[in-house]
């Protein structure tokens, strides 16, 4: 069974920085991507980072030269890190793992898997 558990969520003030986690656990591909996906309140949901297994990585413009996504050696934790935090960063923050993933995914695909998110709010 196919388990992503995030962590990092928080409350923080605008400049501050947050560190997101993903754990992926049951997963039985060795090629795929890992990202994150954000709902803000009242808005349609958006593709964050995507990471792949070689390492590639695309952002969205509107974090980029602020977050940084990673993965340890292992491949099977993803990170988020979220520097100079915004108030319109505020978000429910979502981790996928897919065969492929690009920033327009909005669903999960047929070896797709969504965590249940984690709670990211930024203060003015």
């Amino acid at each position: 069974r196919v388990q992503l558990v995030e962590s990092g969520g928080g409350s923080v003030q605008a400049g501050g920085s947050l560190r997101l986690s993903c754990t992926v656990s049951g997963y039985g591909y060795s090629i795929y991507s890992m990202g994150w996906f954000r709902q803000p309140p009242g808005k349609e949901q958006e593709g964050v980072a995507v990471i792949d297994t070689t390492g590639h990585t695309m952002y969205a413009d509107s974090v980029k030269g602020r977050f940084t996504i990673s993965q340890d050696n292992a491949k099977t934790t993803t990170y988020l890190q979220m520097n100079s935090l915004k108030p319109e960063d505020t978000a429910m923050y979502y981790c996928a793992i897919d065969a492929y993933l690009a920033l327009t995914t909005t669903t999960p695909g047929d070896l797709g898997y969504w965590g249940r998110g984690t709670q990211v709010t930024v203060s003015s």
